[in-house]
């Protein structure tokens, strides 16, 4: 067969995410590393002056479109010559596009170094995951800032990824993940990029819409459901990402954290809308918000097993 089954690339997706955690991302020739590399050479490039939504448009296709369908009918190819091939390809795709152990990685050394009372250290580490300033960041302004990346990223590197991989196997995975990098890289809404990265920016909100729900309503079963729904309710709604917010609102309000208000950018001081809520955020609450991630990845690979075993 050409296409695999739901049954075998639910199999390939428990696969991939085993290897993700075990393995976690590859030090060296990272793909997503090097698309980060050419899409930043492309929009150096094709973002000149008086560039907009169009020459936008086409840089998203020219650097997504052909590595998608150059990896679909790689898998295709695979699929013909060998039983097993195509679906450890697919597997090993998926691998390559998860980022859940990580977030691990690049969160737990901020909080060992908040814990050993290195406040230089943790403002280093945090600078490498937000795009805020965290030059004068205080503990808890590095606990929170560190707490939001673990739960609106465990929607992008784990939880999209896995929903995408399921409905269109490796290769929906990688036009997720890519989509999702060209939003972090062009979305941004800075003069520069408001009009150019606009289709970025919109592609990966229409990808993302169901997944960021599914994840919303996870976190929520896994802490303070009532909580959690309350504040995905009441504060999604203010927050400027139409996915954004249903995620980390759920996941502070099931974490019982008050996350979210004011925050840095560029030297301007800015006050976000409020995120759950509870007590402020501390070193330990890192962890906490990592196991919330990781608990809902194996509730969805939990899902999506008993998926396989009854249906």
């Amino acid at each position: 067969m050409l296409m695999l089954s739901v049954n075998l690339l639910v199999l390939c997706a428990v696969l991939g995410l085993a290897l993700d955690l075990m393995l976690g991302e590859t030090q060296r020739w990272h793909p997503l590393v090097g698309f980060g590399k050419l899409a930043d050479a492309i929009e150096r490039r094709w973002n000149t002056p008086g560039a907009g939504r169009i020459r936008g448009a086409l840089a998203w296709m020219l650097v997504v479109l052909p590595v998608v369908i150059a990896s679909q009918i790689l898998l295709l190819w695979c699929a013909h010559i060998s039983l097993w091939l195509a679906p450890l390809l697919h597997a090993v795709l998926l691998y390559f596009c998860l980022g859940l152990r990580s977030l691990h990685d690049h969160t737990a050394p901020i909080q060992q170094a908040l814990e050993a009372g290195d406040i230089d250290e943790a403002r280093r580490l945090t600078s490498y995951i937000v795009s805020r300033d965290t030059g004068n960041a205080s503990e808890e302004d590095l606990a929170k800032a560190s707490a939001e990346s673990l739960l609106e990223n465990g929607c992008d590197a784990v939880f999209g990824t896995v929903f995408w991989f399921v409905i269109a196997g490796g290769a929906g995975a990688l036009l997720y993940r890519l989509s999702n990098t060209l939003d972090a890289m062009w979305g941004y809404r800075s003069p520069r990029l408001l009009r150019f990265g606009c289709v970025a920016a919109r592609v990966d909100d229409v990808l993302n819409y169901l997944p960021a729900r599914l994840t919303a309503l996870s976190y929520a079963a896994l802490g303070n459901t009532r909580l959690a729904l309350q504040c995905w309710r009441q504060q999604a709604p203010a927050w400027p990402s139409p996915n954004a917010g249903p995620v980390m609102a759920a996941g502070a309000g099931a974490l019982g954290l008050a996350l979210g208000g004011a925050a840095t950018y560029d030297g301007v001081p800015e006050i976000r809308p409020s995120l759950g809520a509870g007590k402020a955020a501390t070193a330990p609450d890192i962890q906490r918000a990592w196991s919330l991630v990781l608990r809902a990845s194996l509730l969805w690979m939990g899902c999506l097993l008993a998926w396989v075993l009854f249906m």
